[in-house]
């Protein structure tokens, strides 16, 4: 049975596309069938990391919302797109990663900023799509803040990851979903701190969270100057494993 890892923040510039990256490749390396689907469709992303350019994507998830072809005919095999330190293949278990990305062509994301789309067509999408591909996990890229498509991502995830940096208007955002995400009863609900300084006791982050939230925090990561420099270049679980925020990521990827 397919699992889905939804990974959400109320608002943008979390690093949530880049984690959602790096966490689903830690598991598609540990051997699971990953699938990312990036439903930030306003504004998509993900693919950049696994080196694809917008002329490369083919089908794209607007293209199954609007009925244009299967939800499986969309997903690419990035797992091949996976370099070790060396250039050399990550991915070489029996481990796969798929992307099934947003279009980025503009009048598609000018339609479905002015039209929206069906919701339920997405929700049996996410359904097809772990059965066409036998998939371990589902790994939703949400759109940030709070709106009808997130709701589903939400209500139907068994992992909910909420992402926030330590900063006052993340904290109040983080507070809204945090609520809305019990009320929908997720399964496993935890937070990610990301960004964090590393003057800063992580431990004491981590503390201050947990008790200001009542909930758990599953990881506290840097603010990493690499990751800047990286520039969405790559993975950096595949690139850099023994990066520190690499080996809190795979530590991460294991606890699921």
């Amino acid at each position: 049975m397919t699992r889905i890892l939804a990974l959400h923040s109320y608002r943008g510039g979390t690093g949530k596309s880049n984690l959602t990256a790096n966490l689903a490749s830690s598991l598609a390396m540990g051997g699971a069938r990953v699938c990312i689907i990036d439903t930030d469709i306003a504004s998509p992303g993900v693919h950049v990391l696994f080196g694809l350019e917008p002329d490369q994507l083919g089908m794209t998830l607007n293209d199954y919302l609007w009925a244009r072809c299967g939800i499986e005919e969309a997903a690419i095999d990035v797992g091949r797109r996976l370099r070790g330190p060396e250039g050399q293949a990550a991915l070489v278990g029996p481990g796969a990663l798929f992307l099934v990305p947003g279009s980025m062509r503009a009048a598609d994301i000018a339609r479905i900023v002015r039209e929206g789309y069906d919701i339920e067509r997405m929700n049996a999408g996410f359904q097809a799509l772990g059965e066409a591909l036998e998939l371990d996990w589902l790994v939703i890229d949400t759109h940030p803040g709070l709106n009808e498509a997130t709701l589903l991502s939400i209500a139907i995830a068994d992992v909910l990851f909420l992402l926030l940096r330590p900063d006052r208007q993340d904290y109040q955002g983080t507070a809204i979903t945090l609520d809305v995400a019990r009320r929908l009863e997720v399964p496993r609900l935890e937070l990610l701190v990301n960004k964090v300084l590393s003057s800063v006791d992580f431990a004491t982050v981590r503390e201050g969270i947990e008790a200001g939230f009542a909930a758990t925090v599953a990881a506290v990561l840097p603010l990493s100057e690499d990751l800047l420099r990286n520039g969405s270049e790559t993975v950096l679980v595949a690139a850099s494993p023994a990066h520190p925020v690499s080996l809190v990521i795979s530590e991460l990827a294991r606890g699921l």
